[in-house]
């Protein structure tokens, strides 16, 4: 038989990957395919092969919330910010931590006078202890500016809410409710609302945050509800015959919420802010409450003779009102997949 026509040889069989049956030797096509199968061969328990997806073709796609505390873990803003707003509610719910002194106890001997061994921040003009009236100070800042952005949320989301997925009159007249509430100054309001207020608890100011709050929020979740409501998955489940109730509250709901919780978080600060000008001005939080914005209305008058009385509640108000803003631009990049 001639050469040519020879059957071709084949070499001993050997065990290839999936514990298949492959010839060596002379094969050199099969023993080519062999060592690709081997290159490619996955990794013991991961289920992909290297290089692919995570989690394999078959694996649950992230959800945007995943996708934002992935990348928020990763944001060293979010990380510092969320540090220094962990402490601010740890030492507003137990000032006693890091303060051991009362900040109503003074002493007019050591009015205005500067920092001393256990009292680094001085005293004030009553003589009381600067450094344990900034620590307590947090907590009436932090109570309102924590309660008017849930308040002003709740009140917004649901009648912005609404009024986007149903639309019609209800729209029409949460609209021009909204416009109303967007022409009153927000100073001159609360010169004009809390002046006729005797109680010295945060609430009155946390009810006034709140009335002229909630509309800026309502305008987010209405035009949200709104984009989310025209989505293909709202119409294919109302086609099948969903409630509004179930499209509102299992397919409309969640997927709007992401600008809410940007413009509150950001609106926190700023309400944290209002509130010390307020007290400032003599119609917000007053004594015997601590509060950050009555401390630098009484130091104010004193700022050539003793700045220090200034400097410490004005830089606490300022770190926290900061933090709060970049905590909410870090929740803002996070939840855009544009911004990535």
């Amino acid at each position: 038989m001639p050469d040519d026509l020879q059957p071709l040889q084949q070499g001993p069989l050997q065990r290839g990957p999936g514990n298949t049956i492959a010839p060596t030797g002379a094969g050199g096509a099969m023993d080519l395919a062999v060592s690709e199968a081997e290159t490619l061969e996955r990794p013991p328990g991961t289920g992909t092969i290297p290089g692919g997806p995570p989690g394999g073709p078959g694996a649950k796609p992230r959800s945007l919330w995943s996708d934002a505390w992935r990348e928020l873990r990763r944001n060293p803003v979010f990380i510092a910010s969320g540090l220094l707003i962990v402490f601010l509610v740890l030492i507003a719910i137990w000032p006693g931590l890091i303060a051991s002194g009362d900040p109503l106890s003074c002493n007019l001997a050591k009015s205005q006078e500067g920092s001393q061994p256990g009292h680094p921040f001085g005293y004030d003009t009553q003589g009381c202890d600067v450094y344990t009236r900034t620590v307590y100070g947090a907590r009436a800042s932090v109570t309102v500016g924590v309660c008017a952005t849930l308040g002003a949320a709740l009140l917004g989301s649901l009648l912005g809410g609404l009024a986007g997925f149903f639309g019609r009159w209800g729209d029409a007249l949460l609209s021009r409710t909204a416009d109303i509430f967007f022409g009153i100054p927000v100073v001159l309001g609360g010169l004009v609302f809390l002046s006729v207020i005797t109680s010295t608890t945060v609430w009155p100011v946390v009810g006034f945050i709140v009335l002229l709050g909630w509309p800026q929020i309502s305008r987010i979740a209405r035009g949200s509800v709104i984009t989310a409501k025209q989505n293909d998955y709202v119409q294919a489940a109302r086609a099948l015959g969903a409630s509004n109730t179930r499209l509102l509250l299992r397919h409309v709901a969640p997927n709007a919420v992401a600008p809410v919780i940007v413009v509150a978080t950001i609106a926190l600060g700023t309400y944290i802010s209002l509130e010390a000008t307020l007290s400032y001005l003599g119609v917000g939080l007053r004594p015997p409450t601590v509060s950050w914005g009555i401390d630098i209305s009484n130091a104010a008058p004193q700022i050539r003779n003793a700045p220090h009385m200034l400097l410490w509640p004005a830089g606490a108000l300022s770190l926290t009102v900061l933090a709060f803003i970049m905590l909410g631009d870090a929740v803002r990049d996070a939840l855009d997949p544009k911004l990535r």
